[in-house]
């Protein structure tokens, strides 16, 4: 035993030099084995980052690979590296020395299987910002994990809160962005003590936020926006000195601030906007670190503490659409580098502060629709980094500095309803980003200065009722992109440019009371887009072109000049009933009231127009004598009817070159091209080869009928006319524009209602996107149809007497003529709005899945705001060249879920666009896709008009490149690159 015992060191050194030279390779060959393994599950096509991972290479050298001192996998870091693929969990988590598995950033995708949950050595783990899918699985394993990143994946379920007990060390929690199960907010967090960074937006928490939120007091950083929190601010949150970011904002959030938030003295960034809170601001005042306040859209009053105009490190103050009162401190915004401020929609008052750009950094001024007084103060001549200027709806008065108009960066100038004076100086010619100037409603005079040609940009210009004198200078004609000039109720004279002929993009000209004379430009008939022209009450003389005959316009009004000869005969029509009054010299030969015209030999038009009547007549009596002994001779079944033997009335809203009977002779099953919303389709081809398209309503009768022959006219059996048919006959007969499906009549009888439309060669949008049908749209033409539809849309809901809702818009009632040209169509579910907006709930499904407005769910109600979100998922159709509904989406998911998903890193964002989209015009489709995300945001209140929409889009043109992405590196893993809460 003793000799035994004597030889114990020997072996224990044989053992260990066996263990070393033996097992260990074994270790290392496994390891190798798996790292092979996870290879071959995973591809990245665009760089190399696998490229060195062979069996010939060291594993502790291949890319992303750390290992320990004994040369075991000690991390794996392949963070954005354009990763895509299953991830094989079960290979990962076989590397027993693993600490850190990175894979954020990623085109990853599958699901996270419940392996995960054996990387019992994990510290670290970042799945976030990837492809993933179904529900996230339960971790209670890894109680050794101190950052815990899984936010903007795509996960879908309920969490599984309860294993977060165990990670008691974790000190980052990222899980926003995620689709999962509304849930109140998880007890569970409230024990994380160690916590120092919360992420939990967007992802269904629900309930109150509760009180014990105070318990983690090393939190720098907690975000809880665009969840479905109620009550108040709890007072807990006062405790959490360390805090250096607060983001509330898109909650139901209520009541006060908390007394006591003032205590967060480290406090940056507070966002708490678009809750439901109120109160005064008075705990703002000891915030001094502050960078960024955005308080807006909520229900907050009083003064703006005097405070906040100290603050050194101030750069954004956004406070719109509150009850502010008082004045802005005078000092605000004149330490830092300040950016913006948007104060529109209160009640303040006094001067604008004079500073706000005193280190030259200010890209926004924003105070619309208060009760600011005094001057825009001479400072701002030289901010030369400013984009938009809005002061509209206020008492502003003086002289606008001459710089102002100059400012290189300045993309609108709206200036609107105030008291300005003066005049718009040439400086305006250096304004080359220039889009709008809105300086109606004020008392500027002078001439407006002919350098306005240089400012390129241009599409909007409103110098409605002020003093403006002088000719309107020709060279506007060369604003190429010039969509609305507004020039009405002021003194210009002299005559009408004729180079107006060249605007091409222009869609409205008014330029009604003021002094203009000479002849209307017969060069206004060649504007492709003009959709209203008012030049009433100058003193024009002359005839009206019959150039303008080629138009498609909406409003027009000549009345009260001195206008002399024909009416053209596409103009004499009842739409365009008083837009010739007061003009003495008129005729027609169609409106009443007007003397009629006379031919060259002096007799009466009627005369000769009496004789060709009765020749068609005894035509048209031999014809039907004919068809008599005609059909004496052919036997009838006595169950068939013809759509002839009905009693018809017809009703124009244009003049028509066709007969009734064409279009009964067409509506037969071998003419169906398909069915809409409330009705089938037709197309009819009349006698002088035009293609019409009919549209059949469906009565509660007539919508099952089965059809049973293919040439013989088909009719629905006796029942009152469709409430679809009402509302397409009241919606369109009234609508002229360029954008929307022109309704040539209607044709009714007892028992069947017809709609005669202008035919539309290249189908619906949806079949040129998911269908046989598909065609190659390249990104232009896509733009094209976004825009056009927009102010197709716009139109509806601005030019109108009245707002006319759609209430059913989708890619399928968008229709594209032979130029891919858009119309709006299929006006079965319209309405126009009432101006009592109780009245507008509904107790049929208005709209169809997939485009329908999240709030439609709850509220029954449709508004202007129920479009625009429909729209936006067309433009995310267009952009994605994906359906509003695909299983990929995941169950209960859509379209719009599916984008917000993506939206945290550039890459991510880009792979939404639709592969066929060349590189080139990628950025220009992102710009598009920020529009189509603001048109589908959550919240009704926080998406734009349909004007605000066209405005965007016409930025938005291919030709101007901006960037949109603008990602934090601060480690939180969160983008902010389609957040901007800013009117700008």
């Amino acid at each position: 035993m003793a000799a035994l015992f004597n030889c114990r060191p020997e072996l224990i050194l044989f053992f260990s030099i066996f263990s070393f030279f033996f097992l260990f390779p074994v270790a290392f060959s496994d390891e190798l084995q798996t790292l092979l393994s996870i290879k071959s599950s995973l591809s990245n096509p665009t760089t190399n980052v696998f490229e060195n991972w062979e069996p010939k290479t060291p594993l502790c050298k291949f890319t992303g690979i750390t290992c320990n001192s004994n040369g075991e996998v000690k991390a794996i870091e392949l963070s954005s590296r354009r990763i895509s693929g299953f991830v094989p969990f079960d290979k990962i988590c076989s590397l027993n020395s693993l600490e850190k598995l990175s894979l954020g950033y990623n085109s990853l995708s599958g699901r996270v299987t419940d392996d995960l949950n054996k990387c019992t050595s994990l510290n670290y783990l970042d799945v976030g910002n990837n492809e993933f899918t179904g529900p996230f699985p339960d971790i209670s394993s890894l109680s050794e994990l101190t950052h815990f990143y899984a936010n903007n994946s795509g996960f879908t379920g309920r969490f599984p809160w309860n294993s977060v007990e165990n990670l008691s060390k974790l000190s980052v929690l990222s899980l926003g962005d995620n689709q999962f199960e509304r849930t109140p907010f998880p007890e569970v967090i409230l024990k994380l003590n160690k916590l120092n960074w919360l992420y939990l937006s967007n992802c269904g928490l629900e309930g109150e936020i509760p009180e014990e939120i105070g318990n983690l007091t090393e939190l720098i950083n907690l975000e809880l926006s665009t969840n479905h929190l109620t009550g108040g601010i709890p007072a807990g949150i006062t405790k959490l000195k360390k805090l250096w970011q607060l983001e509330l904002y898109e909650n139901e959030l209520t009541g006060k601030l908390p007394v006591g938030l003032g205590n967060l003295t480290s406090l940056e960034y507070f966002d708490a906007s678009t809750n439901y809170l109120y109160g005064d601001l008075s705990e703002i005042r000891q915030l001094d670190q502050l960078v960024s306040l955005q308080l807006l859209q909520n229900q907050f009053s009083g003064e703006v503490p005097a405070e906040l105009g100290e603050f050194k490190k101030l750069v954004n103050v956004s406070l719109y659409t509150n009850k502010l009162t008082g004045q802005l401190p005078q000092k605000l915004g004149s330490w830092a580098n300040f950016d913006f401020i948007d104060v529109s929609e209160n009640n303040f008052t006094g001067p604008i502060p004079p500073d706000m750009c005193k280190m030259g950094t200010m890209r926004g001024l924003l105070m619309l629709q208060n009760n600011f007084t005094g001057e825009i103060p001479e400072s701002y001549a030289n901010c030369t980094t400013m984009e938009r200027l809005r002061v509209s709806k206020n008492s502003l008065s003086g002289v606008i500095p001459a710089g102002i108009w100059g400012l290189p960066k300045l993309e609108i100038i709206d200036v609107a309803m105030n008291g300005f004076e003066g005049t718009i100086t040439s400086d305006i010619g250096r304004a080359k980003s220039l889009g709008e100037i809105n300086v109606a409603n004020n008392r500027f005079s002078g001439e407006l200065p002919s350098e306005i040609s240089n400012a390129s940009s241009l599409v909007s210009i409103d110098c409605s009722n002020n003093q403006f004198s002088g000719e309107i200078p020709a060279t506007i004609g060369e604003l190429k992109k010039i969509g609305n000039l507004y020039l009405q109720n002021n003194k210009f004279y002299g005559s009408i440019p004729d180079s107006l002929g060249s605007c091409v993009s222009l869609s409205e000209i008014n330029m009604a009371k003021n002094s203009l004379s000479g002849s209307i430009p017969v060069s206004l008939g060649s504007l492709p887009t003009l959709t209203s022209l008012n030049l009433s009450e100058n003193q024009l003389s002359g005839q009206i072109p019959t150039s303008l005959s080629h138009l498609k316009l909406n409003l027009l009004d000549f009345s009260n000049n001195q206008l002399t000869g024909a009416i053209p005969d596409s103009l004499s029509i009842d739409a365009y009933k008083g837009s010739f009054a007061g003009n003495n010299g008129l005729c027609s030969q169609n409106l009443k009231n007007f003397r009629r015209c006379y031919g060259e030999s002096g007799k009466p038009r009627e005369w000769y127009t009496l004789l060709i009547c009765l020749l068609v007549a005894l035509i048209v009596v031999l014809l039907s004598f004919a068809g008599y002994l005609y059909l004496k001779k052919k036997s009838h079944k006595e169950h068939e009817r013809s759509l002839k033997q009905n009693s018809w009335n017809t009703k124009s809203f244009h003049i028509l070159t066709f007969t009734e009977d064409e279009i009964l002779d067409g509506i037969k099953h071998d003419n169906l091209i398909g069915k809409g919303g409330s009705g089938s389709v037709y197309r009819v081809q009349i006698s002088d080869g035009t293609d019409l398209a009919v549209k059949h309503i469906w009565t509660s009768d007539s919508g099952n009928r089965k059809i049973s022959g293919t040439t013989s006219p088909m009719l629905g059996k006796p029942g009152k006319k469709s409430k679809e048919f009402e509302a397409e006959v009241e919606t369109l007969s009234s609508i002229r524009h360029v954008n929307v499906v022109k309704l040539y009549c209607s044709i009714t009888s007892d028992d069947s209602s017809l709609l005669v439309y202008e035919y539309l060669p290249n189908g619906s949008l949806w079949d040129r996107l998911h269908t046989c049908k598909k065609m190659s749209l390249d990104w232009e033409t896509r733009y094209e149809i976004a825009l056009g539809a927009a102010k197709g849309l716009e139109y509806l809901h601005h030019g109108c007497d009245k707002p006319v809702i759609h209430r059913d818009v989708k890619s399928s009632n968008i229709l594209l003529d032979e130029f891919c040209k858009p119309r709006i169509a299929d006006f079965g579910l319209a309405k126009i709005a009432q101006a009592d907006s109780t009245k507008d709930s509904t107790h049929v499904i208005a709209g169809t899945h997939g485009y329908i407005a999240p709030e439609y769910g709850y509220t029954h109600k449709v508004d202007e705001k129920s479009d625009v979100y429909s729209f936006g998922v067309v433009l995310m159709e267009l952009i994605s060249g994906k359906r509003p509904i695909e299983s990929e989406y995941g169950e209960n998911s859509n379209i719009v879920t599916w984008v917000s998903s993506k939206l945290k890193s550039k890459e991510s964002v880009l792979s939404i666009v639709d592969s066929s989209i060349p590189d080139a015009f990628k950025d220009d489709a992102i710009k598009v896709l920020r529009i189509a995300i603001i048109c589908t945001a959550r919240l009704p209140t926080l998406r734009p008009t349909m004007r605000n929409v066209v405005k965007m889009l016409e930025d938005a043109e291919p030709c101007r490149l901006v960037g949109i992405i603008v990602s934090k590196d601060d480690g939180s893993d969160k983008t902010e690159q389609l957040k901007d809460h800013t009117k700008m």
